[in-house]
């Protein structure tokens, strides 16, 4: 079965209260056993629009990565993210 993905870039526009953000949503990707295998770092922008925070988390599926975005715990913490960071996240299916 193929893993499923969040990709999210953003730009922090208030540091303080993504904190909060990120506080909040860390119990549900414990949850839905999300694996971080990018969350910021370096970061060279070679083509097109790009945010300057990169983000990618992997999940034992595609409905698992759905599962954890519905979720009220981080539906919730995501009210945090609308204060203080513009962006954009999708969910993708992984390659078999």
């Amino acid at each position: 079965m193929p893993k499923g993905y969040w990709i999210a870039q953003n730009d922090v526009h208030d540091p303080e209260t993504y904190k909060k953000y990120l506080a909040g949503s860390a119990p549900a990707f414990q949850k839905y056993g999300a694996r971080f295998l990018v969350r910021g770092g370096r970061l060279s922008a070679l083509q097109g629009n790009i945010r300057s925070r990169q983000v990618l988390i992997e999940f034992d599926s595609y409905e698992q990565a759905l599962a954890c975005y519905n979720s009220p715990e981080y539906q919730d913490a995501a009210q945090w993210r609308k204060g203080a960071a513009d962006g954009d996240i999708v969910i993708v299916e992984g390659a078999d």
